[in-house]
């Protein structure tokens, strides 16, 4: 059936979509007579009240987009003009009525809608470049050699423990693979298979290695999923280039939606997570307000309130609302201003990457998709040539399309394809994941410690701060009851074991394997780790008495051997900062909670020659191991503790115990009054007041150096090397612009540099084989900028000193 001869005008405001869920400003052709072979899915427009409601003027567009003929206004019968009801607040608000959600089939229609392609190709085009940028730095290309040298005994943390490294060269081909992933991304090269290229080898990467799993990592592994399903090299691609009907071609709604909903999750999610009162009292970031990015706020308010009311405050508020406002026509200005001022801020203020760029790159999804369109329209013609296209999209496949009751068969009924049935069940079923995921931690009960589940993947970004003051590893050999121990990291290059019971069980049953090969021949291992969690006492973490070689963990279970965190004591907070801001800036404070029934065994630095212990709640005793002595102590009481021995401090009270170490460490406190008096008299030999000959041990410090000295003083040796690293520190806080983009530019230059000549290096090993270890060592040599090292590439185990 052809299209009718006259159709009544339509107002232009009544049907501009918003830049939300649905897809802003659709740019869609006029509607065009029924003919064999026309792509996409047809939906017929002008239905009754209850039927799905797309009226979309035909002045919506691209720029550039020629607009139809419009009858004159005396041939719209008068009735018609005058039933056309003004645009409803919910079309208004969110661009599509609820008669569009009221069922499967219009839901399917609503997500299957053509949108403009053009800024879904710009955040591809910035993905793929970020992601080859993130390649040789975080995921680690530059020092693969150094985390996965062959023949290195160490201990590993997959998420799954049938996961294993592959050979070092086999896993510079990994990267290899990834990298060129991650540049076709960029360039809409291979679309499909480069998605895959950059999916496959990133995911089993981050399978392998559970202690560097942090939520942007998380996040780019995501990402990459999604692209693999959405169709975003229709615009500005080499795939447009070899296929016509890809070329500027309307993309589904759907690839808008679920990338939208995703940047909308990570920072609703977030916001939600800093609800956590030790967030909202600013106990998260504590020292944060004092870095340099703040002082402009530091101006007008103190220190504590830069972090309590700009850190904290802003940060949950930024969250919270960041999502609804970036969807919002009237808000979004002031929320890409403010989310990009706060990444900006997170680039210099934390090591995270190219998450905050990426992030940056994402804001614009929540703009109108023709925003590329518009922006490339304002250039000159000139350039026109070398940018990508202005026109309007064709129509695409993926797409439903409106169509006008006439061109409908009468009792004809609408046809969806499965394509666009499978790409609104990813949409929701996705969605509703992502959603879900933060919140399963009552599933996966083992990955539970003090905080909910691992680390990066429930967007609890810099909610809690964690320090170690103690960490002890005791091993036992079960057939002759040899006791030793282990310098805690032994045989491991991470430091995140200490936190998370999965982890601590794989450590233990590595170590457990590998110390029989120094004689142990039935290892148990035991784990003493005092943590303090967001200014919290520094308490145990662990049970101390169990043998986790064979103690049970399960992912599903809740970890038994695992000491609950004393939230209870979380209000002693508040005095322990009065306690340390009473005290001088030489004496240092270590607040203490134990459990009942455990002892903390403890020994005193000769350095610290003037230590105390004082009893803030509960009952203790200490007993000195050397002179077999004990103390008892109530509430209130403190005890000086011997320098140079052990004591012990058992918890003997029905209720956890609470107590504080306060130490001088007079050696150093000797040390640096004897660094003022060189430099002192320094000074006064510059200057010319001191008139006495300096002693030969004192000549050094005119000169900054020990090359002449055949023995030089300790003291002396440690001025000068301070007096280094002091001026060193000054000069890079003094250099200009341009020394610290040189400075900046060295480094990337040395860490892409690297990851290229190892690269190739390791392919020419798997193509031609391994050259001598002489010809290696040089080809490392070089690639490290540094001289052969007859040493270099050899594995190094642990020495017999460090068990």
């Amino acid at each position: 059936m052809g299209a009718p001869e006259s159709r009544a005008p339509q107002p232009r405001d009544a049907t501009r979509w918003k830049a939300g869920l649905h897809g802003p400003r659709a740019s869609l052709p006029p509607p065009k007579p029924e003919r064999s072979g026309a792509p996409g899915v047809a939906l017929p427009q002008g239905e009754t009240d209850s039927s799905l409601r797309l009226h979309l003027p035909s002045s919506v567009g691209a720029p550039g987009a020629e607009r139809p003929a419009t009858p004159a206004r005396q041939q719209m019968p008068r009735k018609e003009k005058g039933a056309r009801a003004p645009p409803s607040w919910a079309r208004r608000l969110l661009g599509f009525e609820y008669g569009d959600v009221a069922g499967w089939h219009r839901v399917v229609c609503l997500l299957n809608r053509p949108a403009d392609p053009a800024a879904l190709g710009a955040f591809r085009f910035l993905f793929g470049l970020l992601m080859a940028l993130d390649i040789p730095q975080e995921r680690g290309l530059s020092y693969l050699d150094h985390k996965y040298l062959d023949g290195l005994q160490v201990c590993r943390f997959p998420l799954f423990n049938f996961l294993e490294p592959l050979p070092l060269d086999w896993m510079y081909l990994v990267y290899t693979i990834m990298l060129l992933g991650a540049v076709g991304i960029m360039l809409g090269c291979f679309y499909r298979l480069s998605c895959l290229l950059f999916v496959l080898p990133y995911w089993y990467i981050f399978f392998l290695d559970k202690t560097t799993w942090n939520n942007h990592s998380y996040l780019y592994g995501l990402l990459g999923f999604q692209l693999l399903f959405m169709n975003a090299n229709r615009y500005w691609s080499v795939d447009g280039l070899w296929h016509p009907r890809k070329r500027n071609a309307h993309v589904p709604l759907w690839n808008y939606t679920v990338l939208r909903m995703q940047i909308f999750i990570v920072y609703f999610i977030a916001g939600i997570k800093k609800l956590d009162a030790d967030w909202v009292e600013g106990y998260s970031m504590g020292s944060l307000g004092r870095h340099w990015l703040f002082s402009p706020f530091r101006l007008l308010m103190s220190e504590e309130l830069t972090s309590l009311l700009v850190v904290h405050g802003g940060g949950l508020v930024l969250d919270l609302t960041a999502g609804f406002l970036l969807f919002l026509d009237a808000t979004r200005p002031f929320a890409l201003f403010f989310v990009s001022y706060f990444h900006c801020m997170n680039s210099q203020l934390f090591n995270i990457g190219m998450f905050s760029y990426t992030m940056l790159a994402s804001s614009p999804l929540f703009c109108y998709p023709d925003w590329p369109r518009r922006l490339i329209a304002r250039f000159p013609a000139c350039f026109q040539k070398f940018l990508p296209l202005t026109k309007p999209p064709q129509r695409s496949l993926e797409c439903v399309y409106l169509e006008t009751e006439q061109q409908r068969p009468r009792g004809a009924a609408r046809k969806l394809g499965l394509r666009q049935k499978l790409g609104a069940i990813f949409t929701i079923l996705y969605i509703l994941e992502q959603f879900f995921l933060p919140y399963s931690h009552f599933i996966t009960k083992g990955y539970n410690n003090w905080t909910n589940g691992l680390y990066g993947y429930s967007w609890d970004m810099m909610v809690h701060s964690r320090s170690h003051q103690h960490v002890k590893i005791t091993y036992r050999d079960g057939r002759t009851g040899e006791i030793g121990y282990l310098n805690p990291g032994v045989f491991t290059q991470s430091r995140r074991w200490k936190d998370h019971a999965d982890m601590l069980k794989q450590y233990a049953s590595c170590l457990s394997h590998l110390l029989r090969n120094y004689n142990v021949s039935e290892p148990e291992i035991y784990f003493d780790v005092w943590v303090s969690i967001n200014d919290r006492f520094q308490q145990r973490l662990f049970d101390p008495n169990t043998d986790i070689v064979q103690a049970h963990w399960s992912p599903f279970q809740k970890t038994p051997w695992l000491k609950p965190l004393l939230i209870d004591l979380s209000p002693w907070r508040t005095k322990l900062t009065e306690i340390e801001k009473s005290l001088d800036n030489q004496t240092e404070v270590v607040f203490i909670a134990d459990f009942p029934g455990l002892h903390l065994e403890n020994f005193v630095s000769e350095d610290l020659g003037n230590t105390s212990l004082h009893l803030l709640k509960g009952e203790v005793n200490v007993e000195v191991v050397s002179s077999q002595k004990n103390y008892s102590l109530q509430e209130g009481d403190k005890i000086q503790l011997p320098a140079g021995e052990y004591h012990k401090v058992h918890t003997v009270s029905q209720e956890p115990s609470c107590y504080m170490y306060i130490y001088v460490n007079t050696t150093q406190v000797a040390l640096e009054r004897n660094f003022t008096q060189l430099q002192e008299l320094r000074e006064k030999v510059q200057n010319g007041t001191e008139t006495e000959p300096l002693p030969p041990e004192l000549q050094p410090i005119l000169e900054d150096s020990l090359e002449n000295v055949t023995q030089a003083d300790p003291v002396v040796e440690a001025f000068l090397h301070r007096q280094r690293r002091m001026e060193e520190r000054q000069r890079r806080r003094n250099a200009t612009l341009a020394e610290r983009l040189q400075r900046f530019v060295s480094k990337k230059y040395f860490v892409f540099r690297r990851s290229l000549l190892m690269t190739c290096i390791s392919l020419r090993n798997l193509v031609l084989g391994r050259p001598s270890l002489s010809q290696l060592a040089q080809e490392v040599a070089y690639a490290n900028m540094k001289e052969a090292d007859p040493q270099e590439g050899a594995p190094q185990g642990p020495e017999r000193s460090d068990l």
